[in-house]
């Protein structure tokens, strides 16, 4: 079958189910994106599977597996998004075990399979039917606009302006520290934001 590279290209609130997030998926060659609505753990989950810099100080339930697959001699390959039925997402992950060349393919939630396959770098593959059936074709004024809300969502939970770098790295060592990883997410990216803008 001729899969189709997908790429994260964010995390954001979702528009349409309170308490949900949407993430962003996108084609690389057409630009089609693929929004898949995945609950709070499942976002912050993925996030700090992306933030290879940021340490939770107790393993999350993806890390954990992660860690399992790893000591077992397999490899997350890839993971499919293969259909989409009333609304709903189905996904495989893939892996593999080179040393004794054996090929286990489980059926996951697609918000699962890709917490795990950004833990292994792992690419992300639909099908042609279900960017069909699920894409859409953002225009670039609308896509600016999700990542300049997304940004927002990301930083107005307090007003960080007053707030010293030395301060955010101080607070964002106690968010990690309290298992708090939307504040420590947050913080992060205003790090970042203050760390572009010095150089």
């Amino acid at each position: 079958m001729d899969y189709k590279k997908l790429i994260i290209r964010g995390i954001s609130y979702s528009q349409t189910q309170s308490g949900a997030y949407a993430l962003l998926l996108e084609h690389e060659e057409t630009s089609v994106k693929l929004p898949v609505v995945i609950g709070n753990f499942e976002a912050q989950s993925i996030s700090l599977g992306l933030e290879k810099d940021l340490n939770p100080p107790r393993p999350l339930t993806h890390d954990l597996f992660a860690e399992f697959v790893k000591n077992t001699g397999f490899k997350l390959e890839s993971v499919i998004i293969y259909q989409i039925k009333d609304g709903v997402f189905f996904s495989n992950i893939n892996f593999k075990n080179p040393l004794i060349e054996e090929e286990l393919i489980l059926d996951a939630r697609t918000s699962d399979a890709v917490a795990m396959a950004v833990r292994f770098d792992a690419p992300i593959y639909t099908t042609s039917d279900v960017l069909n059936e699920a894409g859409i074709l953002l225009e670039l004024e609308e896509t600016q606009k999700m990542e300049a809300e997304e940004e927002e969502v990301l930083t107005d939970f307090n007003d960080l302006s007053e707030v010293s770098v030395e301060e955010l790295n101080q607070l964002l060592n106690d968010a990690v520290k309290e298992e708090d990883y939307d504040t420590a997410l947050r913080l992060q990216e205003e790090i970042k934001r203050r760390n572009k803008k010095i150089e």
